[in-house]
């Protein structure tokens, strides 16, 4: 601190960088490597200081870090570990101080690091505590409604007294368990090492055992408590294990470390039993944004983002600057006690001393419509839900615009941001009304819900783009499941619970606007004369991408995804490939569901109207549209069939998804349809578990028939000009036309891969991600082409066919059979039907082993040879040598023949997120060190078949 008379060395130590402020620098440093930040530490005094900090190592560490993590004493000194640079120096150890130099930024950091939170002083708070509550009671007065705190619910526990960080750590000391911080990277610990550093660090915000998978690291902690009697309803535990979002954490922290504000995934309600230790808990009503929290929402996709200081920040920083009546809902949590937390609330959490805990998120019925509520694409609603009325924009706050104030605390109304980010902003703090008391003591400003404002589902659901379609908007990064999980989950939802089927409507609704689509439905069925749909069938069944709909012996398909363009399209190209199917006569027709009719539905002038079509012309409700139809196009027996639509995707590679739609207002109320013929029984989806170990082997076998009797199937030859000249760079070889379509969809592909990849959240090793293009490089494209050339006897051609590009679990369709091959007779599956031809491509038909072997069989290596045995057809279709090697000298292109390598650059540049299946089966993957490994562990199978 610089005292009287002393020089203030920061201008001169810092040079131009004097005019920006403590805070600044410190950021702008974390962007440096280690090595730099270690050479810019020597340029002056100050700058000594800067690098020297502890927070700013500890953030270089965590970014670097991957899986296993060891403390070694100092952030500083486990970086430099990381790094590879050895501290043996006794140089290294002697550290400098210098006078003249204060910094309050510095200071704050310093007091926030090494404060002890022994003499703060906490009252027990005012959340209301309940014993010996009745499941009855509890839902009256609490569920989904106010946050309880509970006793006797972890009585019986064993974790009771078994959790201790002590004997957690003699019996479970080797085990890794997953840190959480604020890291682009899963970082795990052993849990010896993880207290190793509980007791040495002085972190502002330590490091917090926050770990979903504990339960499968350590499968004895799962005996150890049960959930109680309160919150055993859990909706979510219908899905699989795989697409269930996680919902339980073991939670282990020391002093000073805890979770900032936050709102739990998906509106979900949680309950937290505290079994060692002390939390501090604070909480606000949902709508009510804590004073020091910015709310994102982004516009394009409804994806919610929070900027949060820490919550010890928070206490210190924040809680002393609220009025009384602005202060939150408050609780210390003791040993033995578990809190309720319902869906939506703002919660902060700091353990005033080391604790371990155990929480669970839920889904029931008193919370079910909010979860759906924050599933529905769009944005308005995502900000409302946690921001309240600060969420809306100009148009929809007029009416208020009087009474929502900016206040001293800088609270920012979302109109005043709306037009200047294209991320909405929504700042904590604000005014707050209703201050009298309940008969509890508790201040109704705990209702917060002003001005209009209710967290009421009627209400929030007001907020959501009347435009938008769950099949067409973009979907949020942050949602808890995907799309194909969530229109999964309510279609279990609806058959597994009956009685619910009024609120899972309504949730669907919400969720999938459902109502439009059962119009729709209806609609079809009346021209057509279809019976009238029952109650039973008026939600959409499956997982895929369009709303389809199963009566009684038929099903009905519409084609809403990507909007009008893309849909005609997929039915065009689909009836196109059952003309062609029918006329081959291939055995493969037996195993497709039968066409009965096709048409198109369309709205207008107040009223739904439909009309036929087989695909062979240009429905005149599409030909009177603003669509540029060329000649080619109206020439064509199909005019939507495959090469047209190839087309439509090569001049739409490289543009931003999703293309515009040359259709333009016909987009949102025309919808092309097909009935078939409904398959008996079940999609593979519903049965995986269900199956034997034959079955599963019948299964793997008609799978390599009916891709053998596809893959064997005539396509239409190439009439479009347009794709007889494609852009990859080649020699003039004889190439089919097809072979150069496909191979420059995969160089657009290239092009954009890494950040493909990384938009995806992917868990692939960076040390992989930075070797793309050494594995892919792009010749490979020439090589691929030079592989398929016809010249005097040299590579014979191996032909394009058609590619289902879908062959998933809820593609295919089994059908009941008595097995009497075992003793007695035993009711299993089969395989009939495989479904859904709207995403045909032509290419090389290795790209369809990649669905089946990822999705189909999650990697089962037995049940791939049985389907390559089935199949039948060469993968690679070159002349070989007598000893069996490919006759070439070249070895990239010996490289490229091989079935392993190309399949793996398929994987890398598919348009699905694909490596993400790969790293989740093969867990080994997440360390690896190049494609190569990848590659290997996954595909070397293909290259002995």
């Amino acid at each position: 601190m610089t005292t009287l008379g002393q020089r203030d060395r920061r201008p001169d130590a810092l040079g131009s960088l004097s005019v920006l402020p403590d805070e600044t620098i410190c950021v702008l440093l974390e962007y440096l490597a280690p090595r730099d930040i270690a050479h810019l530490a020597c340029v002056s005094s100050v700058m000594y200081i800067l690098c020297n900090e502890e927070p700013l190592w500890m953030s270089l560490c965590l970014r670097r870090a991957k899986g296993p993590l060891e403390y070694k004493g100092s952030w500083k000194k486990t970086t430099l570990h990381l790094e590879g640079v050895t501290q043996e120096n006794d140089a290294y150890r002697k550290s400098f101080h210098f006078d003249g130099f204060m910094s309050l930024y510095l200071y704050k950091r310093f007091y926030r690091c090494n404060t002890s939170l022994d003499g703060f002083s906490f009252d027990n708070g005012n959340v209301e505590r309940r014993r010996n509550i009745s499941l009855d009671e509890f839902s009256k007065e609490y569920d989904a409604k106010k946050p309880v705190l509970l006793s006797g619910l972890a009585d019986s526990w064993p974790a009771s007294n078994t959790w201790t960080i002590d004997q957690l750590s003699e019996k479970y000391g080797e085990v890794p368990f997953r840190i959480s911080q604020r890291s682009p990277n899963k970082i795990s610990m052993k849990f010896k090492d993880y207290i190793a550093y509980m007791k040495t660090q002085r972190d502002e915000d330590p490091l917090y055992v926050f770990d979903d998978k504990f339960g499968e690291a350590a499968p004895e902690l799962l005996k150890d408590y049960s959930v109680p009697h309160l919150f055993q309803e859990d909706w979510f535990e219908i899905l699989d294990k795989e697409s269930r979002p996680p919902y339980r954490w073991l939670i282990v922290g020391p002093e000073r470390s805890g979770a900032s504000w936050h709102v739990d995934p998906a509106l979900t309600s949680a309950w937290n039993t505290l079994l060692c230790g002390r939390k501090r808990w604070a909480l606000y009503p949902p709508g009510k944004v804590p004073l020091g929290v910015t709310v994102h929402v982004n516009e394009d996709d409804g994806d919610v983002s929070i900027d949060t200081p820490s919550s010890l920040q928070w206490w210190l920083d924040y809680y002393p600057l609220l009025a009384d009546e602005d202060k939150p809902i408050e609780c210390t949590l003791l040993p033995g006690e578990t809190i309720y937390v319902p869906s939506g609330w703002w919660h902060c959490i700091l353990n005033l001393e080391p604790t371990v805990a155990v929480t669970q998120n839920f889904v029931n019925k008193e919370n079910f419509g909010f979860v759906c509520l924050d599933m529905a694409p769009g944005y308005h609603h995502k900000g409302v839900c946690r921001a309240g009325l600060l969420a809306l924009d100009d148009e929809n706050s007029e009416d208020l615009e009087e009474e929502t104030h900016d206040e001293e605390d800088n609270t920012l109304s979302y109109s005043d941001l709306t037009r200047k980010e294209k991320r909405t902003r929504i700042n904590g703090g604000g005014e707050t009304e209703n201050r009298e008391e309940d008969a509890n003591g508790v201040s109704k400003r705990y209702n917060m819900w002003k001005n209009g404002f209710s967290y009421d589902i009627d209400f929030l659901a007001s907020f959501l783009d009347k435009e938008r379609d769950h099949y067409n908007f973009p979907w949020s990064m942050g949602n808890s499941v995907g799309q194909r999980e969530m229109r999964a989950w309510l279609s279990k939802l609806w058959v597994l619970k009956p009685e619910m089927r009024e609120l899972i409507w309504k949730g669907a609704c919400i969720a999938l606007n459902a109502e439009k689509w059962l119009r729709c439905l209806e609609e079809v069925c009346t021209f057509h004369n279809l019976p009238l749909v029952t109650e039973d069938e008026k939600l959409p069944v499956g997982t895929g991408s369009n709303p389809v709909y199963l009566l009684s012996d038929y099903a009905i398909k519409l084609f809403v995804e990507g909007g009008l363009e893309q849909s005609m399209y997929g039915l065009g190209t689909e009836l196109e490939f059952y003309d062609i199917l029918g006329r081959a006569d291939s055995p493969l027709k037996t195993h497709i569901p039968e066409v009965l009719e096709s048409g198109i539905l369309f709205f207008e002038k107040g009223s739904y109207k439909v009309v036929p079509w087989d695909g062979k012309r240009i429905p005149d409700i599409i030909s009177s549209s603003s669509f540029d139809f060329d000649a080619s196009m109206l020439n064509s027996e199909f005019p939507f069939g495959i090469w047209n639509k190839t087309l439509r995707e090569h001049r739409n590679q490289g543009k931003p998804a999703p293309a515009p739609d040359s259709f333009g207002s016909l987009s949102s109320h025309v919808w092309p349809y097909i009935i078939t013929k409904r398959c008996k029984g079940k999609i593979f989806a519903q049965l995986r578990d269900d199956l034997t170990w034959n079955d599963a082997q019948n299964l793997a076998s008609f799978l390599g028939q009916q891709l053998r009797n596809l893959h064997l199937l005539p396509y239409p030859p190439v009439t479009r000009p347009e794709l007889l000249n494609v852009n990859v760079v080649h020699e003039e070889l004889n190439i089919p036309a097809e072979w150069k379509v496909f191979v420059d969809a995969l160089c657009q592909k290239k092009k954009d891969v890494t950040s493909r990849l990384e938009n995806w959240g992917n868990p692939i090793p960076r040390a992989l991600m930075t070797k793309i293009d050494e594995y892919i490089p792009d010749d490979f494209f020439v090589d691929l082409l030079h592989v398929f050339k016809d010249t005097n006897g040299g590579d014979e051609i191996k032909p394009c066919t058609w590619i289902h590009s879908d062959v998933m679990d809820d593609n295919i369709h089994m059908e009941p059979y008595a097995d009497d091959s075992v003793d007695g007779q035993h009711n299993s599956w089969r395989p009939s039907h495989i479904l859904d031809f709207s995403d045909l491509t032509i290419g090389d038909p290795i790209c369809d082993l990649i669905p089946i072997y990822l999705d189909v069989f999650r990697g089962d290596a037995d049940l791939f040879k049985k389907l390559l045995e089935s199949y039948g057809l060469p993968l690679i279709r070159s002349r070989s040598s007598e000893n069996g090697t490919t006759k070439t000298a070249d070895s990239t292109r010996k490289k490229v023949l091989s079935p392993s390598y190309r399949t793996m650059c398929y994987c890398i540049l598919h348009e699905e997120n694909v490596l993400g299946s790969v790293f989740s089966i093969w867990d080994i993957l997440r360390t690896a060190e190049s494609w190569e490994q990848v590659e290997q562990t996954v595909w070397s199978l293909l290259n002995t078949y």
